[in-house]
């Protein structure tokens, strides 16, 4: 779905996840160095990402994409397409 067919709350919702993906992504330190975020912080984070997930879940659901997964362009699908042929009608 592009960008244009989402609703005011739904692109809003994006562009804060994305925004604060990014923040994080910033501000992680280099392994053995200190994280310049507190606990808190970290914590509140998490929560918010959580809350975003949830909205955008609620919204999908009120717009029926609830049943849309993301899935790999080479990730085997679920479900096999079998087709079935009419057999030859016999002569009488």
């Amino acid at each position: 779905m592009s960008i244009e067919g989402l609703s005011k709350e739904q692109r809003i919702l994006r562009v804060l996840r994305k925004t604060l993906g990014n923040i994080v992504k910033d501000t992680t330190p280099r392994p053995g160095f200190a994280h310049p975020l507190s606990e808190n912080t970290i914590r509140d984070i998490k929560e918010l990402f959580a809350l975003i997930a949830e909205r955008e879940r609620e919204l999908a659901q009120e717009a029926g994409f609830a049943e849309e997964r993301p899935h790999f362009s080479d990730e085997q699908p679920s479900a096999q397409v079998v087709d079935f042929h009419k057999p030859p009608k016999k002569p009488n």
